[in-house]
């Protein structure tokens, strides 16, 4: 059953939300094609159907409804095909730049591809995937799903290099590479029999909104430094992990340590930013992982500059074998973790004792940094 069915015999609004939200489209275009900012369909989609958003984790999928994993697209659309962006590697752009052989560069962008997919399986328990798209045309939404697979490495062919962009196919699906832009492409195809969506696009939406505002309710903003923190995996002072600390704490000089002894660095910026986000030191917390996992986990060492976990290795399981797939003895570097598009974590307080776990994209330390200098200047 495709999503529009369901909303449709659930009453789920779904279709008719994206509807009055199109209707709005004159506050920034004057196009007869309805504008829809793709957050608006992550959210409404989450909303109505339930589904866990993943957006804010920036990993393959956009949602989650139990173990199927949903990347959401909405595009303008005119013909029954158009080339969209699925993944985006600016982070790996010089190592891709140096790659000269089209056929070496295909194989590349589809292992960087499948990897991230996999991460977002292993972190989410992802089991099935597919894409749910929402196509714009003229006073219409057309709206229908597609498959959502990894890129075929043993079946990549017709490679064609062009100045601009990359092409090859897998025998699924046609991809191209943007290399200005560093972003990663596939062809979707619009069924000729996909459901549609009336839009009327109002003249004037502010005559609608105005005499309503005072009865328009909002969300509390999360707040960077009180509501969260984002933690670095890696050195700010070197932008690497270090070998001997940190997550490869087991690797420290001195005794032995077992594969399990990895910690969180803490650093003291944080603490100066956010003095009363976190419990004391050696005070016990619950650290829920996107699995709904919780860890017994506290502050420690000198300046409360380490989190840990209580059995320790229940931390590394996670991060080390779940997140990074590492094996035990194998250590984590910064490449490693760009490759998978993320290099660092967000700490999210529940409420006084508990708090969530998850990965955050490549520079969100340097930009909450910047969010809680801004509150705080």
């Amino acid at each position: 059953m495709s999503f529009f069915e369901q909303d449709q015999e659930q009453g789920l609004n779904y279709a008719q939300c994206l509807s009055v939200v199109a209707g709005l489209s004159k506050l920034f275009s004057e196009s007869e094609i309805p504008f829809l900012h793709y957050r608006v369909v992550e959210n409404l989609f989450c909303q109505c159907f339930h589904a866990q958003n993943l957006s804010r984790s920036d990993t393959a999928y956009d949602a989650k409804i139990g173990d199927l994993g949903v990347g959401l697209k909405t595009f303008t659309c005119h013909t029954n095909a158009k080339i969209e962006k699925i993944a985006e590697f600016n982070k790996n752009a010089p190592h891709l730049r140096e790659t000269k052989d089209p056929k070496t560069l295909a194989h590349t962008l589809a292992k960087l591809r499948n990897e991230r997919i996999k991460l977002a399986q292993d972190l989410y328990g992802i089991k099935h995937a597919l894409y749910h798209i929402v196509a714009r045309d003229n006073h219409k939404l057309l709206l229908f799903e597609t498959d959502y697979q990894e890129i075929n490495l043993e079946q990549i062919h017709c490679i064609k290099n062009t100045p601009k962009s990359l092409h090859f196919e897998d025998g699924q699906h046609e991809y191209s590479f943007n290399y200005s832009k560093s972003v990663l492409q596939r062809k979707f195809y619009v069924p000729k029999d996909c459901p549609s969506v009336k839009v009327q696009i109002l003249d004037n939406p502010l005559d609608l909104l105005l005499p309503n505002l005072p009865q328009i309710s909002t969300t509390k903003p999360k707040i960077a430094g009180i509501d969260y923190v984002i933690l670095p995996l890696y050195s700010p002072k070197t932008h690497a992990v270090p070998e001997h600390s940190g997550l490869n704490h087991w690797n420290a000089n001195g005794r032995a340590r077992k594969c399990g002894e990895v910690y969180l660095p803490v650093p003291a910026q944080i603490h100066r930013l956010s003095p009363t986000f976190f419990p004391t030191k050696d005070t016990p917390f619950i650290l829920k992982t996107p699995l709904g996992e919780a860890l017994q986990a506290k502050l420690c060492q000198d300046g409360a500059k380490a989190l840990m976990s209580n059995p320790n290795d229940a931390l590394a399981h996670w991060l080390l074998r779940v997140v990074l797939r590492l094996q035990e003895g194998e250590l984590a570097t910064y490449a490693k973790m760009q490759n998978l598009g993320f290099d660092c974590v967000a700490i999210e307080k529940i409420q006084e004792g508990e708090y969530a776990i998850d990965i955050r994209a490549v520079g969100s330390y340097e930009r909450f940094l910047q969010d809680c200098r801004a509150k705080h200047p």
